[in-house]
């Protein structure tokens, strides 16, 4: 059975930190390009970073303001997303993803029919409290 699954979510305070973890199962990331999303409360999904692991690039959402890192860990074949100085408004569901190209997940307004593995109804739930 071939599928992500985003992890590491929960509660924490304004300022606080977190690292999600993405894991793949029945298959290694190999080039893909894994993203990460989230969809807030009454907001629609939006694109949050994404890394090519073909050359390792990464991108960002503009909104973060340097605040998240998304890095591979290949020894244990997850994408993993640091988040740092957290505020209410990053409170989300995060989910993430794999495409062939990060231009795709994160710029492409089908970018949803675009993805090669992922489940939209597998995140992993972030709150942050004020």
């Amino acid at each position: 059975d071939v599928q992500l699954q985003a992890s590491g979510g929960g509660l924490v305070q304004a300022g606080g930190s977190l690292r999600l973890s993405c894991a793949a199962s029945g298959f290694t990331f190999g080039d893909y390009a894994i993203a990460w999303f989230r969809r807030a409360p009454g907001k629609e999904r939006e694109g949050v970073a994404c890394i090519s692991l073909r050359d390792r690039s990464t991108y960002y959402a503009d909104f973060l303001k340097g605040r998240f890192t998304i890095s591979n860990d290949s020894a244990k074949n997850t994408v993993d997303l640091q988040m740092k100085g957290l505020q209410p408004e990053d409170t989300a569901v995060y989910y993430c993803a794999a495409f062939y190209l990060c231009s795709v997940a994160l710029y492409y307004r089908d970018y949803s029919a675009h993805v090669i593995f992922g489940s939209w109804g597998q995140g992993t739930l972030v709150t942050v409290s004020s």
